[in-house]
């Protein structure tokens, strides 16, 4: 049976090697005579797979010696809680940009934890652009400023990392976290879920700075404490082991086309591509205003909508799937997230132009 090429958000497509890499390890994890699913978490042979876990997350990311790593569960919802839990240090309210349904989810979220001063929404735009960074309304006394770099629904990307004024910056990096370079000490924390870019869904990747760990409420139960995961290793409970393995293949496949920075050209090749496509299509349109329009998630919308039906029928009978667009905003979504190869982006525009043509 031959592979479709999987646009879903998430959880996404894999790497191949990784995949058979996996297969070939399944029964017996480097001669010891068992599968990681089975392996003690406490055992020296998964000690080893965590060990070169965080080496090599943090050598990706050129994450700073000042900086924990963390490996939790929950996704990144879960943060959306943890985050004022943690990070509040007995303010009452923190800053947030609204960029799309995920920025809204977080807010929703932390509203139930303090004050949230909104500083910038695009809801007027339908969440197809940025605020302009001079409009900007940021409270100087709030506890930190939480934006979301990437909008997977929305289609909507920062460019560039916003100044916070001051304020600790906290970025929800789920839809990006490995597909571009960045600059890691301007954060007091980063987080992300690792189904679209690092792996299966299951595993959370939290990076904190030091002086941010401790400062927790000592209510805060020690499964949602920073401290206390960083502490115990991210194993106050038993973590998902095998997640964990398959996580940190995706990192060694990474390491092994250039890093990040290699990563990042072939996103902005696939990215292009796409994007022109549309852009010369009579058929296609993509919403999101030129200057924050997404690497990672492409949403058009069909000048037909009667169309689109029949549409995600023909690109799925040409091993084209999960093109549906979000039911917020309609119309197709095509995630193209590091493990998308150049030959799926290629094989999704020509599908494109033949449908064009003969409708």
């Amino acid at each position: 049976m031959s592979r479709i090429f999987n646009f879903s958000a998430g959880p996404s497509m894999l790497p191949l090697e990784v995949l058979e890499q996996a297969r070939e390890e399944l029964l017996d994890w480097h001669d010891s005579g068992m599968s990681v699913m089975e392996m003690s978490h406490r055992g020296k042979q998964f000690s080893a797979i965590a060990e070169q876990l965080e080496a090599d997350f943090r050598k990706l990311l050129a994450v700073p010696d000042n900086y924990r790593i963390l490996f939790l569960q929950g996704g990144a919802t879960a943060q959306f809680a943890m985050i004022p839990l943690n990070l509040l240090a007995g303010k009452d309210r923190a800053c947030y940009v609204s960029t799309g349904a995920w920025s809204e989810k977080a807010i929703k979220e932390a509203k139930k934890y303090c004050q949230v001063n909104v500083a910038a929404s695009s809801a007027e735009d339908n969440f197809t652009s940025i605020p302009e960074r001079g409009e900007w309304r940021v409270d100087a006394d709030a506890a930190y400023l939480h934006y979301t770099p990437n909008e997977t629904i929305h289609g909507v990307e920062f460019q560039e990392i916003p100044d916070a004024e001051g304020l600790p910056l906290v970025a929800d990096m789920s839809s990006n976290i490995l597909s571009r370079e960045v600059d890691v000490s301007r954060y007091a924390l980063i987080y992300a879920g690792t189904q679209k870019n690092m792996g299966p869904a299951g595993v959370t990747v939290v990076v904190v700075r030091e002086d941010f760990l401790d400062i927790a409420d000592p209510k805060v139960p020690s499964v949602f404490n920073y401290a206390q995961q960083a502490k115990n290793g991210s194993m106050l409970n038993t973590p998902p082991t095998y997640n964990w393995y398959l996580v940190g293949l995706v990192l060694q496949w990474l390491d092994s086309l250039g890093g990040i920075a290699a990563i990042e050209q072939r996103n902005i090749i696939k990215a292009d591509r796409l994007y022109q496509a549309i852009d010369a299509s009579a058929l296609y349109h993509n919403p999101v205003q030129r200057h924050c329009r997404s690497r990672m998630n492409v949403p058009f919308i069909l000048a037909d909508a009667s169309l689109d039906s029949e549409f995600l029928s023909q690109a799925s009978a040409n091993a084209l799937h999960a093109l549906k667009g979000h039911r917020s905003v309609g119309g197709m979504r095509a995630s193209i997230y590091n493990a998308m190869p150049e030959e799926g982006v290629d094989a999704l525009i020509q599908f494109m132009a033949e449908f064009e043509r003969t409708h």
